[in-house]
């Protein structure tokens, strides 16, 4: 590919927001160049054949959060973009013989969920309707760049009369959003600071029942599901409609993958230039403002606007000279918390799992396979990991794509996808992840072999990747998945860092415009999108 030598911008990282950021802003006429370092796009959206015929979504593995109306804009569906609708959605096996499958079939869960409580039976549908109307109004506010309501010492960033009134204007709208709620507004507060193990044991009676919800509220952070923040993790997860209806999450057909190629076949056909396997090593400044960039190759690319979808560790603290930051906005940088207890299991099997509880047929094979069948098992599994170690009965997400998607792997084959909690990304000595993760592996295989004992032996091919294997292939600083922690202290306008929540930086014309901005994780798309809107009505 034959480059400028100067772009209107420059995109750090090929991840799935930073190629939307790309899209929007060559919708917009501005010519654009996306740098990404490995050889596949799409960041942790990615498909990779791990094994000759295996398609392995090496990261992230199911969809639900990405905006309806980012696949519009970028007509993502002509693009090949194709979600696959899980029915039924959960299956949480048992060791007593016992199983609870639950699905978009409200009836049927209900049956299903009344084998182990009439009570909570009838009220799950009183819970996923509070769920509904809650995350009906609180995803708007996702969905639309975050005020900076604080009121920042001057000298760390003046911010226009315009700016002000805009900042008003956004927080009128959040009060207007939540005055909708009415009766719910409790609920709503409790669900965005409060702790998921209370909420879910006062609406529920039945272990098996709050551990499967549960788990929704601990995915990809290093928390207690007793801690504040949790309950705002588990309305997280219910938001979003791309899996068919909100909260119910899909599958893509070819892997996750195929969902990042299908916005670089739009950004190829907006003229958008991406380069692979090349590094961003330096983002240039001169007199606090960006100049360009320049590349592992050795060669300089001229932009005055260069958007990262990296994290802001990475951004901040390593592509700049030190000095070039205020020391107060660098300091806060250094206080992100990116603490993390997520590893990933990618696993080619020569036959599903065939597990006890569940014998007459595969259907429940579709959705998330839940290995945590209480709050005591979840809270011991963070209770290992807090002192250091690995969980000795992790907590499991299992699915099996290759069930609804036939392209991904060889006939007769199937892939299991296990995103595994808790992993710590420090451990306690001088144990290291290099030494520990083949064993730790066979832990989680033994583990599974319990509920489906024809596991450990249809295992043909295997990739484990620890936390520290997140940090190195997908550069997420501590193998944080989230490029931050989901915590109240790091959401909405704090996030990345109190004062900066509009993607904005102190370098004029350096912006962020990946999951370390607002509204955090997930493969929704709306950092990128709403990251291209706030560098247009600048440039």
């Amino acid at each position: 590919m034959n480059l400028r030598n100067r772009y209107d911008c420059i995109i750090i990282g090929g991840g799935h927001n930073g190629l939307i950021s790309a899209a929007y802003l060559a919708k917009s006429g501005k010519k654009v160049l996306v740098v990404e370092r490995r050889n596949v796009l799409g960041g942790c959206a990615t498909t990779e054949e791990l094994w000759p015929g295996y398609r392995v979504s090496t990261g992230a593995y199911v969809v639900s959060l990405l905006e309806p109306q980012i696949m519009t804009d970028l007509r993502l569906k002509d693009y090949g973009l194709d979600i696959l609708k899980r029915n039924p959605s959960s299956f949480t096996p048992l060791l007593d013989g016992r199983s609870l499958v639950m699905g978009p079939d409200r009836k049927a869960t209900q049956s299903e969920i009344a084998e182990f409580s009439k009570a909570d039976a009838e009220a799950y549908p009183k819970y996923c309707d509070m769920l509904e109307r809650v995350a009906a109004q609180i995803e708007p506010l996702m969905q639309r760049t975050s005020p900076n309501p604080l009121p920042l010492p001057q000298e760390w960033r003046k911010k226009s009369f315009p700016q002000k009134l805009k900042d008003k204007s956004r927080l009128w709208d959040m009060y207007s959003l939540l005055g909708q709620l009415g009766e719910d507004l409790p609920d709503a507060m409790e669900l965005i600071n409060g702790a998921a193990r209370p909420l879910l044991e006062r609406w529920f009676e039945s272990e098996v029942l709050r551990a499967t919800l549960g788990t929704d509220a601990i995915i990809g952070g290093f928390q207690s599901l007793s801690a504040a923040g949790t309950a705002y993790v588990l309305l997280h997860h219910v938001m979003g409609k791309a899996g068919g209806s909100r909260g119910v999450w899909g599958y893509v057909r070819g892997g996750m993958g195929a969902l990042s190629e299908s916005i670089a076949h739009a950004c190829h056909d907006l003229r958008v230039d991406i380069i692979r396997e090349t590094a961003v090593k330096k983002v240039a400044v001169e007199n606090g403002r960006v100049k360009g960039v320049w590349l592992s190759d050795g060669s300089f690319v001229e932009s005055t606007v260069v958007a990262s979808s990296i994290d802001a560790n990475t951004t901040f603290l390593k592509l700049l000279d030190e000095g070039e930051l205020p020391e107060n906005f660098e300091n806060a940088v250094r206080r992100i918390d990116y603490s993390s207890a997520s590893a990933k299991l990618n696993v080619a099997l020569s036959e599903l799992p065939q597990f006890s509880c569940r014998k007459d047929s595969n259907d429940h094979l579709q959705g998330t396979i839940h290995i945590s069948p209480t709050l005591g098992y979840i809270e011991k599994a963070y209770a290992d990991a807090l002192v250091g170690w690995p969980s000795s009965e992790p907590v499991l997400e299992i699915t099996l794509p290759s069930v609804l998607d036939d392209s991904i792997c060889p006939d007769g084959k199937h892939l299991m996808n296990v995103f595994i909690q808790y992993a710590p990304y420090s451990l306690e000595g001088t144990n290291t992840w290099d030494e520990i993760k083949d064993d730790f592996a066979d832990r989680c295989i033994e583990l599974i072999g319990r509920y489906a004992p024809n596991v450990p032996d249809a295992v043909e091919h295997r990739q484990m990747l620890t936390p520290l294997d997140l940090e190195r292939t997908f550069g997420l600083t501590g193998g944080n998945i989230m490029q931050g922690a989901m915590t109240p202290n790091q959401l909405f306008f704090m996030r990345p860092v109190p004062g900066w929540a509009d993607h904005r930086s102190p370098i004029k014309g350096l912006y962020l415009c990946g999951a370390a901005s607002h509204p955090g994780g997930g493969v929704m798309g709306t950092c990128g999108r709403n990251a291209a809107i706030e560098i247009l009505k600048d440039n």
